[in-house]
């Protein structure tokens, strides 16, 4: 049996991470694009800045009203913004020269030029400077500007997240990594209790035959009776052998009567249901000439694990077990239903989930391998058809007709 998911887990993993990769470039790309236009924002509000200053330097009236100018344009400016002469000198006495910067008042002159000068060589890599001109032609002033604080977080903004997403995805992959291999210890657990629970029954009834061969050992009627019984068992004991065998590869799939198989296992279970100590009424009806692709071992396999199930849950009352085979056009359907004592609607799911068990001696792996057998190998369908709390369930099985 394949523990490991495989290719499957193979394809999984690696189609989260293209889809990590596309979701980390659609973020980055957006982002630089919103940057970018941010940024023509800003340019647009510093070139009317210079604009303002051209008109009022071009203009010879002294009585130009300005307040505008500071009012709507200077004044909501953000971003770091130095003035310089042609030369980049900064006027250190001007306050409106320098906006949006803070730095040590206590630092001396030239330490002040010294540093103002950095930045604006760090302005000019990141903006071209734009130019207050005279007359189209004598440049009066400078402007320098950075980008603001908002634009600076969003050019870290998509790598921290691509940053978060990382470790998000590394935390998950090894959380992951740690449940599968828990699940796949405690699969092959359950499987190597599976399997000796598989075999305790047929070997427990040996063990009674030959019991009942010492006490009858000189009647020949009854020592052939009992003959036939063990060589059932043994039959039974090849079969389990052969199915665990089958698990992981596969199967064979012939055209078999649906009827004829289920009717097999009924007959193995009728010997030994006064074995159980329970009084349970175990019917098979409907269609006796519905036919599917079927592998037989598996598929008794099947039917067992749902007859045992049934007697699980109807406990120590009388019980009844209804099997019924009947065929539509493409396909056969076979409904298992018991009197027991139901299943809640939220766990319908659960019981088909490796390790899943409400039995204190079951493993949960009865019901998974029946989902395995049937829609992994038979390629059918395998579900709760209906069940009510106290009443009993009913199981269906959908094959493709043979």
């Amino acid at each position: 049996m394949k523990m490991s998911g495989g290719p499957a887990s193979l394809n999984i993993k690696i189609t989260l991470l293209i889809i990590a990769i596309f979701i980390a470039v659609a973020t980055l790309y957006y982002t630089q694009n919103l940057i970018q236009k941010l940024q023509e924002k800003e340019r647009q509000i510093v070139e009317l800045y210079a604009k303002g200053i051209e008109y009022v330097a071009n203009t010879s009236s002294m009585d130009v009203d300005i307040t505008f100018l500071f009012d709507n344009i200077i004044k909501p400016i953000d971003f770091p913004l130095i003035l310089t002469d042609p030369d980049n000198k900064v006027n250190l006495e001007s306050r409106t020269d320098i906006r949006n910067i803070i730095y040590d008042t206590t630092l001396s002159r030239k330490e002040l030029e010294v540093l103002f000068g950095n930045m604006i060589i760090e302005m000019d890599n990141q903006h071209n400077p734009i130019s207050v001109t005279y007359e189209d032609t004598l440049v009066l002033t400078k402007i320098h500007y950075g980008d603001s604080d908002l634009i600076t977080q969003l050019k870290f903004y998509p790598y921290l997240q691509i940053i978060i997403a990382t470790l998000f995805v590394i935390l998950g992959y090894i959380g992951f990594s740690n449940i599968k291999r828990s699940e796949q210890s405690n699969i092959w657990v359950g499987m190597a209790k599976e399997t000796a629970h598989q075999f305790g029954t047929p070997i427990s009834s040996l063990m009674g035959w030959l019991e009942m061969l010492k006490i009858h050992y000189k009647d020949p009627d009854k020592v052939l009776d009992i003959t036939e019984e063990i060589t059932n068992d043994v039959e039974k004991l090849n079969k389990i052998t052969y199915r665990f065998s089958k698990i992981g590869s596969t199967p064979e799939l012939k055209k078999k009567i649906v009827f004829d198989e289920i009717k097999k296992v009924t007959e193995y279970f009728y010997r030994r249901l006064p074995q159980t100590g329970k009084s349970v009424e175990l019917n098979i009806e409907g269609d006796r000439d519905a036919s599917a692709e079927l592998n037989s071992e598996l598929f008794e396999w099947v039917i067992e694990n749902l007859v045992k199930n049934a007697l699980d849950a109807i406990g120590p009352k009388d019980g009844k077990i209804n099997i019924v085979v009947s065929q539509s056009f493409n396909t056969v359907e076979i409904d298992v239903s018991d009197n027991g004592k139901g299943i809640e609607m939220k766990r319908r799911k659960d019981v088909f989930r490796p390790g899943y068990s409400t039995k204190r001696r079951g493993w949960g792996l009865g019901l998974s391998l029946s989902k395995r057998i049937i829609e992994g190998y038979h390629r059918g369908k395998i579900f709760v058809k209906n069940s009510i709390p106290g009443e009993g369930a009913t199981f269906k099985i959908i094959l493709r007709k043979g």
